[in-house]
C-alpha cells in the first residue's frame, strides 16, 4: 500500500454492492480500501481501528443505521470525511445526514464517474451533493421562511433514539436485545417504545414494522 494514497472504509450491508464499490474505488491508483463493514456498529469499530481518510456509508444497515454511525464517527474523529451512498433522495434524509456530519451525499443510481468525483471532492475538503440532491437542499433553504417551525407530521416528533428503537423493533429485536445492543436498560427501552407508539399512534409490532418499511428505515 502506498503511504501517500487516500484510505477508505466501505460500510454497506449488501455483499455484492460492497465488492463492486471496492473494485471501482481501487481502480483509482490513489485510493486504498483498507476496511469494510456490513453494519453501523462494525463501521464505527473499523474506523476507530483503521483511521481512514474517508468512509463511504450506506444509510440502511442492520442495527445501528448509517446516519447514527456518521454522527458517532464525527463526534469521535471529526477530521474523517464521510460520504453517504444511498437510495434515499428524500429531503429529510439529506438534511438529517448533513446535520449528522456527512460531507457528501450521492444516490446509488449515480454513475461510476460521479461517485469517483464525489470521493475526490470530499477528500479535498469540499462538500459534494448529487444534482438532484442539491436542488432539494436549495429549495428547502429558500422555503425556510415560508414554513412553520413546528413539526408538521408525527414522524417529525420522533427523536433519534426512538427512530433507533423503531428500526430494531422492525428487525425483530426484543426489549432485552435492544437494551443490550444500545447499552441501556430494559426499562429505558420500554419508555422509548411507549413514547414511539404514542407519537405514531401505532400500537402493534406489525404496524410499526409496516411503518418502518414505508419510511425506508428497513428494506423489504
Amino acid at each position: 500500500m502506498n503511504t501517500d494514497n487516500k484510505t477508505i472504509v466501505i460500510a454497506e450491508d449488501h455483499n455484492i454492492l460492497r465488492a463492486g464499490l471496492k473494485a471501482l474505488l481501487t481502480s483509482n491508483p490513489q485510493f486504498d480500501v483498507v476496511g469494510e463493514a456490513d453494519n453501523g456498529r462494525d463501521a464505527i469499530r473499523r474506523v476507530i481501528e483503521l483511521k481512514p481518510d474517508l468512509v463511504i456509508m450506506d444509510l440502511n444497515m442492520p442495527g445501528l443505521n448509517g446516519m447514527d454511525a456518521i454522527r458517532e464517527i464525527k463526534e469521535r474523529m471529526p477530521d474523517i470525511k464521510t460520504l453517504v451512498l444511498t437510495v434515499h433522495n428524500e429531503e429529510e434524509y439529506v438534511l438529517a445526514s448533513l446535520k449528522a456530519g456527512a460531507n457528501g451525499y450521492v444516490l446509488k443510481d449515480a454513475t461510476q464517474n460521479e461517485l469517483m468525483t464525489a470521493a475526490e471532492r470530499v477528500l479535498n475538503g469540499k462538500t459534494y451533493l448529487s444534482a438532484e440532491i442539491t436542488e432539494k437542499v436549495v429549495n428547502s433553504y429558500l422555503n425556510t421562511n415560508n414554513i412553520s417551525q413546528e413539526p408538521v407530521t408525527r414522524w417529525d416528533t420522533v427523536t433519534q433514539r426512538e427512530r433507533q428503537i423503531l428500526k430494531l423493533i422492525a428487525e425483530g429485536h426484543t426489549n432485552k436485545s435492544m437494551a443490550e445492543y444500545l447499552c441501556i436498560s430494559v426499562k429505558t427501552v420500554e419508555k422509548h417504545r411507549a413514547n414511539l407508539m404514542k407519537k405514531l399512534d401505532l400500537h402493534s409490532v406489525s404496524a410499526l414494522t409496516t411503518y418502518a418499511l414505508d419510511k425506508g428505515i428497513i428494506s423489504r
